[in-house]
């Protein structure tokens, strides 16, 4: 078999005829930017999302971006982060002046420690930014006591896990102001970059819409000094169509997951993802720990088995972060993950068989 890391073809090529017809409308529209089509898909993505507000941008790192600033979070600021993330959580709050402050997570679920936050706060603290890593909800309800505490802001990096829940409230609907993305293997995917914000605060939406626009909420008046970050009607139009199969293709996740798991149980060698208490997982990536990684990556690569790695330099080891000085060994549990993380197939289209086989080929590596 040859099995790759990611297809696209179990969601695209049943919308193939919608989406084409799509495109058409918004072509023959002539209207390309900041149309209908935006409005429509940033009404229904609130709907979704249980939030009053939702901003389409052009990707997640804007999203992210536009949310800190629109915070006024700025230099002399610091916010803190999960030291196990992508490096795009840290780059939003480097890209206002502020400072990120890693928080390791917790090993067995990969997101933010909740009980190591407190520690972490100073008095240049002015927010905390979790990450719903590979899909699966942070201990929300922990961290909006935290900083309902110490009257901080929370925004969510939602990039991963639209759909998924803590205490039966989705994702991206805790946050003062929340940043997602749409990149395209996300699991609600645009066939390009794109972003959205959601917030439930008239203020922080009025804001934020116009930092995105060039600091302008009337054409050539502008009254900050915004950016150009805006979700392109095109995009707008496709996310529109694919929202609607979202909760199919997040329990077709859940359900290969569950199979993942119970098929690689019995394997010594394995870590397998846990949930924490009272959250849900929607599966962007599986992620298995191993010590032989690199070597059980070769192996599978050697039988047509796509895998990635997520991801295999921590951010604070990372020579962008260099002038922070961080030192190996600082975050242990981070460098923990970087070095035995493995991400298998998963992805709506999986066939129970090529999954069977991604399972027996593992099983036959550590046999030998």
């Amino acid at each position: 078999m040859n099995i790759p890391f990611l297809s696209f073809s179990g969601m695209h090529d049943p919308l193939k005829t919608e989406l084409s017809k799509v495109f058409e409308k918004v072509y023959d529209s002539h209207w390309y930017i900041m149309g209908n089509n935006l409005k429509e898909f940033e009404k229904n993505y609130s709907i979704y999302s249980k939030t009053k507000y939702s901003i389409g941008v052009a990707n997640g790192l804007d999203a992210l971006i536009i949310s800190l600033k629109t915070l006024n979070i700025g230099p002399g600021d610091e916010v803190i982060v999960p030291s196990n993330t992508y490096i795009a959580s840290w780059l939003s709050v480097s890209y206002t002046g502020a400072i990120p402050v890693p928080v390791e997570p917790i090993e067995s679920t990969f997101n933010i420690n909740p009980d190591l936050i407190e520690s972490a706060i100073t008095s240049k603290t002015k927010a905390i930014m979790p990450v719903h890593l590979f899909g699966q909800s942070c201990e929300m309800d922990k961290i909006m006591t935290i900083a309902k505490k110490h009257n901080l802001f929370v925004v969510e990096d939602n990039a991963q896990s639209q759909g998924a829940r803590c205490n039966n409230k989705l994702t991206g609907s805790f946050g003062n102001i929340n940043a997602t993305s749409f990149y395209p293997g996300k699991n609600l995917g645009a066939l390009g970059d794109a972003g959205a914000i959601t917030t439930n605060s008239d203020d922080l939406y009025s804001k934020a819409n116009v930092i995105r626009n060039y600091g302008s909420e009337k054409k050539y008046y502008n009254e900050v000094k915004g950016i150009n970050s805006r979700l392109d009607e095109l995009q707008a139009a496709i996310l529109d169509v694919k929202l609607l199969h979202l909760n199919k293709w997040n329990s077709e996740r859940v359900e290969l997951a569950a199979k993942y798991n119970q098929v690689l149980s019995e394997i010594p060698e394995l870590t397998l993802p846990l949930l924490s208490p009272n959250c849900t997982h929607v599966y962007h990536l599986y992620v298995i720990r191993t010590k032989e990684r690199d070597a059980l990556q070769a192996y599978l690569a050697k039988h047509g088995i796509g895998t990635l790695i997520h991801y295999p330099i921590p951010p604070n080891l990372q020579k962008a972060y260099s002038e922070m000085n961080f030192k190996e060994g600082q975050f242990p549990i981070a460098e923990k993950m970087a070095n035995t993380s493995l991400s298998l197939p998963l992805y709506p289209g999986l066939k129970y068989s090529e999954l069977e086989f991604v399972a027996g080929t593992i099983r036959s590596f550590f046999k030998k």
